[in-house]
């Protein structure tokens, strides 16, 4: 027996010819032969016609063989085409699913990244108020520095009252 994929090439080309300009001009020529050989009187015209009307017969149960094959693959491969679509559906569907799912893995980060500045901005201004505190008891300390550098050197200058001690310098203080 021939190779399967032989027949379904040969069913398929001979469908192919058969629907072509050129089998109704081969047909047409036959035929025209046909009747050319009885008026030549090479043939009878009973003889003529049963040869005739046997090759016709066998030529369309050959073709509707061949065209019942094509369709048979023809549906054999839109089955598979078919199959196909829905396996891709189904991809679709799955990756319809992935998509929804980044979406809201997406809102999910732009929430904490939201969250995350709010913290920062709230860090920011403690870090800030924190700072400025500083800033201000430094410069309370420098006043009451100051002051106190003033009323020593008042005192110094006046002198210092009877019955009190005579203030120690702090080596520190002077430098």
């Amino acid at each position: 027996m021939k190779d399967p994929y032989q027949i379904r090439k040969t069913a398929l080309s001979m469908t192919r010819w058969i629907g072509s300009p050129a089998s109704i001009a081969v047909h047409t020529v036959a035929f025209l032969l046909s009747f050319i050989a009885v008026g030549a009187g090479w043939l009878y015209f009973d003889r003529m016609l049963l040869i005739l009307t046997t090759v016709v017969s066998l030529e369309a149960i050959y073709l509707a063989i061949f065209i019942q094959m094509t369709i048979n693959f023809t549906t054999q491969e839109l089955e598979e085409v078919g199959e196909d679509i829905e396996e891709l559906q189904e991809n679709i569907g799955e990756i319809q699913e992935n998509v929804g799912e980044l979406q809201e893995d997406v809102e999910e980060i732009s929430e904490d990244v939201g969250e995350m500045t709010e913290e920062e901005a709230g860090d920011e201004a403690a870090e800030e108020a924190r700072k400025n505190e500083q800033k201000k008891t430094l410069t309370d300390i420098q006043t009451d520095l100051r002051r106190l550098m003033q009323d020593i050197a008042r005192l110094q200058k006046n002198g210092a009252p009877h019955g009190t001690p005579p203030p120690q310098q702090n080596p520190s203080a002077s430098q």
